[in-house]
């Protein structure tokens, strides 16, 4: 499986960090059987997160030819409050820091990244996964409309807005679309996927490295709905 994480200007560094660890690892575990890179749309580039000016660099442009996972993070920025306004005399990375996440997801919204996400949907051989407001990149994209899916707590009212079944849940796997919850399920949604696409034995050594434990039921369509709850 080759996983190709996507940076955006604005991105959450943890976002990006915990699932490409944990990726890097399955590979190393796995004999090769994982690889992952850090892309962006517009190709090879130094992108400014949303954390203190901290830059990672993109080493390539997604590759909607090569099969395997797209990784989409969430923006970080003020949550802010009903009717503040950004500063838009600050610099460009105190403003990235500084902005909305939705202001921050919006400016996204209007470069090649949607299109080309919409395209990794539609493609067969691709599973689409998202950690925290990476979600509300694909939905407010128009890309979750029908789908399960969930994201950090404050966005799940603007997840359902977007027509998309909002769940409150750690992950939801909803078949080629893998969404994670918080910023720290990241580590989780790693985990999972080296569980569903390489096995649990390696995804069980990368846990134990990390020495991390995943928590929570991962929620799927399956079986009865609940009665009474």
């Amino acid at each position: 499986m080759h996983a190709q994480i996507v940076l955006f200007d604005g991105f959450d560094p943890l976002d990006v960090i915990a699932p490409y660890e944990v990726l890097h690892a399955g590979g190393t575990a796995s004999g090769g059987a994982v690889s992952v890179e850090l892309v962006s749309a517009e190709g090879p580039r130094e992108v400014v997160s949303g954390t203190g000016g901290l830059v990672l660099r993109a080493t390539g442009a997604l590759d909607l030819d090569r099969a395997g996972l797209v990784l989409v993070p969430g923006a970080l920025g003020r949550v802010g409050e009903p009717g503040e306004v950004p500063d838009l005399d600050a610099g460009e990375g105190q403003r990235r820091q500084d902005e909305f996440i939705p202001v921050l997801i919006g400016r996204t919204l209007t470069t090649e990244l949607p299109a080309l996400l919409g395209a990794a949907m539609a493609n067969p051989r691709m599973t689409v996964a998202a950690v925290c407001g990476g979600s509300l990149v694909l939905a407010m994209a128009g890309l979750l409309e029908g789908r399960h899916a969930t994201t950090h707590h404050l966005g799940l009212d603007v997840l359902d807005a977007t027509g998309a079944h909002a769940v409150r849940a750690r992950l939801v796997d909803d078949g080629d679309l893998v969404t994670g919850g918080g910023v720290t399920s990241g580590l989780d949604l790693g985990l999972y996927l080296l569980e569903r696409e390489v096995g649990p034995r390696v995804a069980q050594a990368v846990e134990e490295l990390f020495a991390h434990e995943r928590r929570g039921t991962v929620w799927r369509a399956r079986g009865p709905a609940p009665v009474g709850f």
